[in-house]
Formats: C-alpha cells, sequence, structure tokens
C-alpha cells in the first residue's frame, strides 16, 4: 500500500471514529452528551474533518470522500491513484465505524430505539421523498466540492476552510437527509451496521442507500464541471 494511500485509509478512519461518534454520544442513552442537539453534531462533524484531514493532509491531500476523490479528478486536480482512494477511504470508513461500536457497546446495547442505532452508522432523510433527498444530497456535496476547489484544490489549503465548509453545510443543509455528502461516510459504516451483532437493531434501510452514494457523487461532478466552466 503506497503512503498516500495508507493516509487515506488513516483519515478517513479518524473522521468518522470522531464524526459517528458525536452521533452517538448525543443519540444513544445513557451518555453524558445525550440529547446535547444539532449544533453540537455539526461543530463535532467539522472538527471530525478537521482532525482527519490535519492527519492526512501532507501525505495524500487528505480527499477522505470518494466524491471529493472525483470531482478533483475531474478538474484534473488529482492524477492519482482513483481506485486506491476510494478502497482506501470505504475500508477506513468501515474501520472508524467498528471502532465507534466499541466504544459505545455498553451505550448500544441500553439503547431500546433501533432507529436512533442506525442513525449512528448511516443517514436517513427526515422526510422520505426521493427528488428532494436527491437534490439535499446533490446541493451539499456541490458547495463542499466547489468550496474547496475554489480554496486550493487537491491540497485544500490547510483544513481549516473544510471544516467551516463542513459545519456550514451541517447547519444550513444538513436538518433534511443528515447530510452524508461522502459516500464512503454513509455506505461503509451502513455495511458495518449490517454486519455488526448490534443488540435489538434493525434493517439497514438498503432501499435508500444508493442515494447517498449516487447523489454525493453526481453533486461533485457537477462542481468539478462549473469549476473548469468559470475557470
Amino acid at each position: 500500500m503506497s503512503h498516500d494511500v495508507l493516509f487515506e485509509f488513516i483519515g478517513t478512519a479518524i473522521l468518522i471514529l470522531l464524526g459517528e461518534g458525536v452521533c452517538a454520544n448525543v443519540s444513544l442513552k445513557k451518555t453524558l452528551g445525550n440529547r446535547s442537539g444539532w449544533i453540537v453534531v455539526t461543530f463535532g462533524w467539522g472538527f471530525a474533518v478537521f482532525v482527519g484531514a490535519f492527519i492526512a493532509a501532507p501525505y495524500s491531500g487528505a480527499h477522505l470522500n470518494p466524491a471529493l476523490t472525483l470531482g478533483l479528478a475531474t478538474v484534473g486536480a488529482f492524477k492519482g491513484n482513483i481506485a486506491g482512494y476510494v478502497v482506501a477511504q470505504m475500508l477506513g470508513a468501515m474501520t472508524g465505524a467498528c471502532l465507534v461500536y466499541l466504544m459505545y457497546k455498553p451505550h448500544f446495547d441500553a439503547e431500546e430505539n433501533a432507529d436512533a442505532k442506525l442513525g449512528v452508522f448511516a443517514t436517513g432523510p427526515a422526510i422520505p421523498h426521493l427528488f428532494s433527498n436527491f437534490m439535499s444530497e446533490f446541493i451539499g456535496t456541490f458547495v463542499l466540492v466547489f468550496g474547496i476547489l475554489m480554496v486550493g484544490g487537491s491540497k485544500m489549503e490547510g483544513p481549516y476552510p473544510v471544516a467551516i465548509l463542513i459545519v456550514a453545510i451541517g447547519m444550513a443543509l444538513g436538518g433534511t437527509t443528515g447530510y452524508a455528502i461522502n459516500p464512503a461516510r454513509d455506505l461503509g459504516p451502513r455495511i458495518i451496521h449490517s454486519l455488526l451483532p448490534i443488540k435489538g437493531k434493525r434493517d439497514s434501510n438498503w432501499r435508500y442507500a444508493w442515494l447517498p452514494v449516487a447523489a454525493p457523487v453526481c453533486g461533485a461532478l457537477a462542481a468539478g464541471w462549473l469549476y473548469l466552466g468559470v475557470h
């Protein structure tokens, strides 16, 4: 495994550990952070992206997101191993999700709400509506990728602007679908939810699972095309 691919794995694992960790802390019973709310979730995810990107950026550019990798490749800002990056991001996300489960296992066992348990691992719509849900993820990812491209391309000029972008997207656009805006962030942990022996869990909502993969990819590609059009 090359050094850049390795750090995509490490950075994504840390991103998911901290990001889904804040979801577990807010959602699961008997944690000290239980019911601390959406503001905590959005800042938690912003800080999670910051830490993962801070660690990985010097070695891989810290994409940590297959949609971002594709968006950067579309504009020629990334000419590396696309397949290697995507596989590393998926495996990193799965590893981070496993660590969240180990960290919070007593709280998963104590939680009676199966939807809350799934919500730690995977996103879902507040109001199921196919077109609106797709557009929510499309627009959120478009803003993310276009913003990153405008502040510096694959090196991203450090993790600070990206962390701010994540918080802004979460606060402004995230309440409709939980703002996956990252296929690895949703699909990898959803797979882990389906495999782990989580007490009292529900199904992993595979009927919805395609949307937080397809919509972010489409949003990232659209952001890349717009970036090429205005540059």
